[in-house]
Order: structure tokens, then sequence, then C-alpha cells
């Protein structure tokens, strides 16, 4: 994989070359270098990380066609070294066409700090949900074609490779709790989804902007990027008891379906989002039957509103995910609910940024709460101070109760 990534960048510097040898301009070039530094603040008072990134923007344009390469390197105090390219593509302009080819992300639907519609590109979980959500997006390798009709756009993206979430390493801080009890749990590799035709993913949105709305429709056929857990128990042989449980990751397809729509409400907006999943595995509490899983349909929704109040902007939302045909044998509630909340607020010219973001869950009282303060030093150079902190003992959130943290971050873009 790593040699991958480096003929990978070597060939973005290739046609970096080429491009400027071809089109007789050079690329533009803009990035970021940042120090991220976080530390535990529940009793060990360790650094719960230290990174240095690298993050290059390399555009260029002539004509009809552009491009753009987007390169980063990771340094971290106790890994190796993570370089890789979030996107490098090409696009190519033609009338009423636009065709992009290449490695890409692809952001769908209106939501803040959730994926409902947004699943085009897969997630990258390695730190949960706290890195910016530009660095949470992996980019896919895929063909984007886009057809314009007056106020109407028709998309297309075709996927030809799978590309699945990327998850801690079982050795993490931000594991997650897959089984809550003492039993012995394995892991084998998963099942890998073989590159052919088809094995394809195919999405398309219609969307429309007018004035009163703006709404998008999709669907696809895809994988689901989240692996199902087939569990399978293991024996003592001495006993005849249960003494753990195998785990086999392995990939399902999924069809899915949604839209998504916003409108002004004077001076404040209403959102929603919603997609329906069809055929998607979950838990069982019985693991002698069917590997511990059953195929349902579910729901995932949301609604927002986003207002003022006293010249602090502030954002609310509303998540649910609802399990059809619900059955007493699932681990999952037929009701999971989560709420967003979002306020900011400028200071001194909007060279200090107040802002607090937090989830909510219902179904298990816990939460993440993020508030932090940016502060712009001078032109290019911020320093961004913050906290995670996680509230409950179980939970999407409350599992990772321990690993509270405050962290600064200094960031100089060019």
């Amino acid at each position: 994989m790593k040699k991958i990534r480096l003929y990978l960048l070597i060939l973005v510097l290739i046609s970096v070359a080429g491009y400027s040898n071809v089109m007789g301009q050079e690329p533009d070039i803009s990035g970021y270098v940042r120090n991220y530094t976080g530390m535990l603040t529940t009793g060990s008072n360790d650094f719960s990380i230290i990174q240095n990134t690298l993050n290059l923007d390399i555009t260029g344009s002539k004509g009809n066609v552009a491009f753009k390469a987007n390169p980063y390197v990771y340094q971290y105090f106790d890994k190796d070294i993570d370089f890789g390219l979030r996107e490098a593509y090409l696009d190519l302009y033609l009338g009423n066409f636009d065709f992009r080819v290449g490695r890409q992300q692809i952001i769908w639907g209106k939501a803040d700090g959730a994926f409902i519609t947004d699943i085009v590109s897969p997630k990258n979980l390695s730190e949960f949900l706290l890195p910016d959500f530009e660095e949470i997006r992996m980019g896919v390798n895929a063909v984007k074609i886009d057809y314009y009709l007056k106020s109407n756009t028709f998309e297309l993206v075709w996927i030809p490779i799978f590309t699945s979430t990327k998850l801690p390493d079982q050795n993490s801080i931000w594991f997650p709790n897959l089984i809550e009890n003492d039993l012995n749990i394995s892991f084998t590799e998963a099942k890998e989804v073989n590159s052919n035709l088809e094995n394809s993913e195919v999405f398309l949105k219609y969307s429309r902007l007018s004035s009163a709305i703006d709404f998008e429709l999709m669907a696809g056929y895809m994988w689901d990027d989240d692996f199902t857990a087939h569990k399978f128990p293991q024996m003592d042989t001495v006993t005849h008891s249960l003494s753990g449980i195998e785990i086999q990751p392995e990939y399902h397809r999924l069809g899915v379906a949604g839209g998504s729509f916003s409108t002004s409400l004077g001076g404040t907006i209403l959102r929603a989002e919603a997609a329906y999943y069809m055929d998607k595995y979950f838990w069982t509490e019985n693991i002698l039957i069917n590997e511990g899983l059953t195929q349902k349909d579910y729901l995932h929704y949301l609604a927002g509103y986003d207002f003022s109040l006293f010249d602090v902007s502030m954002s609310v939302q509303f998540i649910q995910e609802y399990i059809l045909d619900y059955s007493n044998e699932l681990n999952n509630n037929e009701f999971e609910s989560t709420m967003t909340f979002l306020a900011n607020k400028s200071f001194l010219r909007e060279t200090l940024f107040l802002d607090l973001f937090a989830y909510v869950g219902f179904n298990n009282g816990d939460a993440l709460i993020r508030p932090k303060i940016t502060y712009a030093v001078s032109d290019g150079l911020e320093l961004l101070a913050g906290a995670n902190l996680f509230i409950g003992d179980t939970g999407n959130f409350g599992q990772y109760n321990k690993n509270d943290m405050v962290f600064l971050k200094l960031k100089y873009s060019f």
C-alpha cells in the first residue's frame, strides 16, 4: 500500500511537470502546514495525538480542461509517516456536460456533522469524528458526469473500485466497543471485494436550485462502506460452553434512495434530508442463528434549522434512524435519536472566533461537546485551541468517556 501511494505521488509530480510543459504555465499551488497536539484529561495526561501535517492543493486550467491534485503527509510521534492523495482528477467541460475522472471527494446532502445521503465518499474514522470533515471524507476513484439543463443538474457517478471505511487500529483509543461482554473476541481479515465490473458502484442525483428551494434526489446501488461483523461462536473443548466469538468482517451490497432540501424563511434556513436503505445487516442477540445477523430496511433522516440570535449564528438538527419491521431480537433500538447544536460568533473584526458544536444521543444519554476558539494571528497564521468532551458511559459517544482531551492547533496557510 505504501508503495502504491508513493507511485501515486510520483505520478502527480510528473503530471504537474507535464502540465507546465504542455500548457506553458505554472500550476497554482496552495495549502497549509499544521501542528496538532492533543492531551487526554482523564487522569493519565497522556498525549492523545501529536501530528504534523502538510496539505497541498495543486490546480491548473486552460480552456475547457482543468486538473486538481491534493497530496498530503501526516507525521506522527508514535506511527509511521502517512502520505497519500486525497484527490487527483481531471476535469473536461463540454457545453452542458462536465466530466471528472480520477480520485475525488463527492459531497452530497444538507446535513452538518452527519452522513445521510452523503455516502458516496467513504469515511476515515481512525480518529472517530474529530478531524475536519474534509479529512474524514476519503477520495474515491470515480467517473463523474454532470449534465446541466437550466436550473436542473443531473449527476452520474460510477465507482469501479470499492473503498471501505477506514477504522481505527485495534490498539487505538478510538477502536469501538463492538461487543460488550467478557468473552474473548478475535478478528479475521475482511473479505475483499474483487475489483471487476460486476462489483462497481453507481449513484445518480438530480438537483434543482431556485429562489424558493434547493433540493436533491438521489439513488445508489453500492457496497456498505462499513463491514458486517459475522459472528462465529467458539466453544470450550472441555466444558463445551461458549468461550469466545470469532468475528469475520464482510462487505455487502445495499440499495439506497433519498433526498434533501433547504429553503429560506425570512432570516432563517430550514433543512431536511432522508435516505431509505434496503437490506442492511443488523446484529441479533442470538449468535447461534444466521451468524448473529438479520437483514432489515431502515430510514435515516434529519430536520435542521439555522438561525441567528443576538448576533450568534446557531443551528440545531434532529437526526433519527428507524428500523422497519423491527423485532426484539435486534441489538439496535428501533429508533436511534441524536440532536446536534452549533453556535459560533466572531470578534475583533473577524480575527477571533468562538465555536461550540455538540452531539447529544437520546437513547443512551451520551454526548460529545466540542468547544473551540480560533485566533488569526496574522495573514495565513492561525492558532486554535479546543476540547473534546465525552459524556455518558455507553452509546456512540459515551463509549469514549475516558478520551476527554484538550488540543492545540497551529496552522499556516499559503
